[in-house]
């Protein structure tokens, strides 16, 4: 479709959509530089709504699809409007496509962002319309029909068009369609925002797919200030001129992040050693990166991101929710094959430590990003809540027998391309001083940002070389803490020899488990290599760290799988630590990262056989142990220090 030059041509003419309290219009008026981004915004003031200094924690969902997506329209024949997206995050039911009520079952989210792909936004939906461009297009009769088979053959021909950047019908322009569903998403965001209460971002997603690996992201936009049409892959499939759209877009004023997500399904592309073209990473684009990509969905439906039992061996909770599905992907004779997916450059913790290598030898990082979690879910809704899981894909999982967890009547299991393997997950967690698109946007921007799988797990992390013991006591121990310290997300230099410390406090979700343990995740280099470590920090009951193995004791607790009620008491509802580094080397480049865990649960398979009076699915685990994942804070050294080829005894 459009070439490269043609693509940058776009991004010189593009318009602006201005809002006013009366509604929303398009500015006809090409000015080169637009109105600050906050005299775009006339919503209720929010100069009167409560500033906290120390920040409140935010939990919300920046992933999620409606009717307006092309595979949710059509084999998942989901007809949720953004509308409906926004109803549900604020606590009200809707309806999922097979007719029963979703609603979250605890507290309403704090911000939400309907995420609609670019790719043929609203096409399949404008396609059943009576009168519209696509109205007499072949595919009509298959995507009015009401059998699956029928349905699929548009599914098929978009994604098809998508992966291969072709288009679905010689001279049928889908912009306008595009255009138009994305003026209506940007109008339903603006319509829910309640500052003080419930944020909402314009957003979509973009989704590039190489020979179908895995290179999505989702673009979140500050303000109600966002270009006319979304940027997607009909311009190009190489997620660096996305970031050029964003770049020219930033220097009109009109301020925007990316989001990378499924790394795990990305065939080691989202996180290379080179450019998409294969040429070496230079400084441009480092600083280009990490100017439009300072956050990663680590944890989503499609399986967890944080790190693979092939590259963590030494973790014993590295199989967190994986998806061991590979990725499918086209051969030279131009059929589609099973090939195995690679782990190096598709999990997070892997590229955090390719990140050390790089700048180790170019003096850059292009992976210094904060951590996040989403769901993804295609019904208009988050199916974050193990207990009341619903699946991703409205028709195609919205029944336990559909997603393979609990038999057919005819005795046998669904379809071997079940998703039994998908999680219940995840959501993001802000630290933020106020619940608005500025005070969150600010949060995602400095990476003060978490990832759960599913809980409300509240964790705080912060470095610094001044804390001392009492602020595991003090009242004001986040305000000390902010004051004289680096918060998640942040860096600090070396100062001398000192050795830094490392302040955990994380309280437990009350309508979840008890928390189990809160951990320090280290990666470092050590000479050219880079290693990890886990570290136990702080343990439940009193227990404390073995200090030779780093590990606290299992508790023992374990879960009955006839009603899911655990075995014992024993956990904590709060966990707290000041640590020290014991392997710690002023010379060496390192990052650090918490992540809490739950004691075992029930997973939502389970809890689908629990309800309909049948065993757990064989393959699936039947437990889980939640977690959440705090944004990493990297050490710098001296650059007037020695690079150190000191090697520590970890423990094995």
């Amino acid at each position: 479709m459009r070439n490269q030059q043609t693509t940058l041509n776009k991004m010189k003419w593009i318009m602006l959509i201005s809002f006013t309290v009366t509604g929303c219009s398009v500015d006809k008026n090409l000015d080169p530089s637009p109105a600050p981004l906050s005299s775009s915004l006339n919503h209720k003031a929010t100069s009167k709504i409560t500033v906290n200094p120390d920040r409140n924690v935010y939990f919300g969902d920046l992933h999620v699809h409606t009717l307006n997506s092309y595979d949710a329209f059509t084999v998942a024949r989901v007809r949720a409007t953004p509308d409906d997206a926004y109803r549900f995050a604020r606590g009200e039911s809707i309806k999922h496509t097979l007719g029963y009520d979703l609603r979250i079952s605890g507290d309403p989210l704090d911000f939400y962002a309907v995420t609609d792909h670019a790719e043929f936004m609203g096409v399949p939906a404008d396609m059943i319309k009576s009168s519209t461009v696509f109205s007499n297009h072949p595919l009509v009769k298959y995507a009015r029909g009401a059998e699956l088979d029928e349905n699929r053959v548009v599914m098929r021909a978009i994604g098809h068009a998508n992966a291969l950047n072709k288009p679905i019908s010689p001279g049928l322009d889908p912009e306008p369609t595009i255009t138009s569903s994305w003026l209506d998403n940007i109008k339903a965001a603006e319509r829910n925002y309640d500052p003080g209460r419930f944020t909402t971002f314009i957003a979509y997603e973009y989704t590039s797919a190489p020979n179908y690996a895995n290179l999505h992201r989702n673009v979140i936009f500050a303000s109600s200030n966002v270009p006319e049409m979304p940027f997607g892959t009909s311009d190009s499939r190489n997620p660096e001129d996305l970031w050029d759209w964003m770049d020219d877009l930033r220097s009109r004023g009109v301020e925007s992040l990316a989001i990378p997500h499924n790394s795990n399904w990305s065939q080691g592309l989202m996180f290379q050693r080179i450019k998409f073209d294969g040429k070496a990473i230079d400084g441009d684009y480092v600083a280009k990166r990490m100017r439009n990509e300072p956050i990663v969905e680590i944890t989503q439906i499609k399986g967890t991101s944080e790190t693979h039992p092939a590259l963590s061996p030494t973790d014993e909770w590295a199989d967190f929710e994986l998806w061991t599905k590979s990725t499918p992907t086209r051969g030279e004779d131009g059929n589609m094959f099973m090939a195995e997916g690679s782990t190096n450059g598709a999990y997070v913790r892997d590229a955090l430590r390719t990140g050390l290598e790089l700048q180790r030898i170019t003096g850059e990082n292009p992976y210094k990003f904060g951590f996040i979690g989403s769901t993804d879910g295609h019904n208009g809704a988050s199916p974050f809540e193990e207990k009341q899981y619903f699946g991703k894909l409205g028709r195609l999982d919205g029944t336990p027998q559909l997603r393979g967890s609990v038999p057919h009547d005819s005795n046998e299991m669904a379809s071997p391309l079940t998703s039994v393997e998908w999680g219940a997950s995840g959501l993001v967690g802000v630290w933020a001083e106020q619940n608005t698109r500025e005070s969150i946007y600010s949060a995602l921007r400095r990476k003060e940002t978490f990832a759960t799988s599913g809980p409300r797990i509240k964790p705080r992390f912060f470095a610094g070389y001044d804390f001392t013991d009492e602020i595991l006591t003090e009242q004001n121990a986040i305000h000390q803490a902010y004051q004289s310290g680096v918060h998640m997300g942040g860096e600090f230099q070396a100062d001398g020899k000192k050795v830094p410390k490392f302040f955990v406090w994380v309280t437990s979700d009350p309508s979840s488990g008890f928390l189990q343990r809160a951990q320090i995740v280290k990666g470092w280099m050590e000479g050219h290599e880079s290693k990890e470590f886990v570290y136990d920090v702080s343990c439940s009951d009193g227990i404390q760290p073995d200090p030779e193995t780093f590990r606290c004791v299992n508790d023992g607790t374990t879960v009955d799988l006839a009603d899911c009620s655990a075995s014992s008491s024993e956990g904590a509802t709060e966990l707290k630590a000041l640590w020290s580094d014991p392997h710690f080397d002023p010379g060496q480049s390192a990052f650090y990262y918490l992540r809490v865990l739950e004691n075992p649960s029930c997973r939502w398979s389970t809890w689908d056989a629990i309800r309909a009076g049948v065993e757990p699915v064989r393959g699936a685990p039947t437990t889980i142990q939640e977690r959440a994942w705090s944004s990493p804070i990297w050490y710098k050294p001296n650059p007037l220090t020695s690079v150190s080829h000191v090697s520590q005894k970890y423990p094995k």
